[in-house]
């Protein structure tokens, strides 16, 4: 059962994407929280598999509340997913560098916040494909020479497609290997940049130019 928190200062948000979640068979909200000093203190008591987070909260914002839940230097960081209203690309570019586990805008629907939630405890991210190209290609001012970082060609083309947003699923079949091959990349890939998360190779990708 994948528990999972909601922190949104709107109650009509948090009721709606409560009812999401407890309708799904292997998910259950297991608390709320309003703003963001009452959202990190509940995730340090419930440790849930995974914490909504809101960006613009009283008190504390999401941003702040994702750094001190995941952020550099937690010894033991909760994987949070960021959904908001507000797409502006300073905020994408904080989440993801902060420890985002996803970037999800509120009105992607039901089947999208399921498939974060799912992302993040499966180790994956997802960012809302309707702002996934336009964000991760302002990640940075343009970068200089295409820098492989020592991958090799095959690990490439599977950080190129992880950064256009497709599941491991996905990649499997656009090339024609096995999803466990996939994976089997993708960690090779997480070692070699000291990525966090999919997230964090994506925004490599982007930022050197590697996707046309």
């Amino acid at each position: 059962m994948i528990r999972v928190m909601v922190a949104d200062d709107q109650a009509m948000v948090r009721t709606g994407f409560g009812m999401i979640i407890d309708s799904q068979p292997d998910m259950k909200l297991v608390g709320e929280a309003a703003d963001g000093v009452a959202a990190v203190a509940l995730a340090r008591r419930l440790r849930p598999d995974v914490a909504l987070l809101d960006i613009r909260m009283p008190r504390m914002d999401g941003l702040e509340a994702l750094r001190l839940l995941a952020g550099k230097g937690v010894a033991d960081p909760i994987k949070v997913v960021v959904v908001t209203t507000f797409d502006l690309d300073e905020y994408v570019h904080t989440a993801l560098s902060t420890g985002a586990c996803g970037f999800l805008l509120k009105d992607s629907g039901p089947a999208l916040l399921v498939e974060a939630v799912r992302a993040a405890v499966s180790g994956d991210a997802l960012i809302s494909p309707s702002i996934t190209v336009r964000l991760l290609q302002h990640l940075s001012p343009p970068a200089p020479a295409r820098d492989d970082a020592g991958l090799s060609p095959r690990e490439l083309d599977v950080v190129k497609l992880a950064a256009r947003g497709l599941t491991n699923a996905e990649i499997a079949e656009r090339l024609f290997i096995a999803v466990g091959t996939v994976k089997t990349h993708l960690g090779s890939v997480h070692m070699k940049l000291g990525a966090r998360n999919r997230v964090e190779i994506a925004a490599w990708a982007w930022e050197r130019r590697l996707i046309d």
